[in-house]
């Protein structure tokens, strides 16, 4: 069975984009998004698609299984079946210890939300933690990019009040 063990956290600071050695541009829709499985579709920074199974559970480890598609194919399924919005986002790579975090920063509904994942071989691997991570958010599932399309993090209350105190303040 092909497995990914990733935890997720949210960042103090932007003390990661000094150690960035390489970042791209991924977009991604849904096909659905059900209790327990969640089917994307993904066209990567060299234009390569994917049609993506991944299971549906909160924590760090759940099923995944992902296959090549061709990109025509993932294009026309974006546009006419994903359901929107898109995942929009640039992933930036950070090398800390042992592990390399990707760093991901979201553009479009969600612009504003940053969040930074490690990939591990085991769920009781040990990392060490960069100074610029804060709070984990591996069980929350608003942070899965499956939860972003039915809610977008510029509706989440708490961005909705920080963006109407920004305006009265200007």
């Amino acid at each position: 069975m092909a497995q990914e063990i990733e935890r997720k956290f949210l960042l103090r600071d932007d003390g990661w984009r000094d150690e960035v050695y390489a970042h791209y541009h991924l977009k991604q829709g849904y096909l659905t998004n059900q209790k327990n499985v969640s089917i994307r579709v993904r066209i990567d920074h060299e234009g390569r698609a994917h049609l993506n199974i991944k299971s549906y559970t909160l924590g760090i480890s759940r099923q995944e299984y992902e296959y090549d598609i061709p990109r025509e194919d993932a294009e026309e399924i974006l546009e006419t079946l994903a359901l929107k919005p898109l995942i929009d986002k640039t992933r930036h790579l950070v090398r800390h210890g042992e592990h390399v975090w990707e760093v991901d920063e979201f553009r479009g509904d969600n612009a504003g939300l940053i969040v930074a994942e490690v990939e591990l071989g085991h769920e009781e691997e040990a990392f060490a933690l960069p100074p610029w991570v804060d709070k984990e958010v591996s069980d929350d599932p608003r942070y899965l990019n499956s939860c972003l399309i039915q809610h977008p993090y510029c509706d989440w209350p708490e961005v909705v009040r920080s963006r109407k105190r920004d305006a009265n303040k200007a």
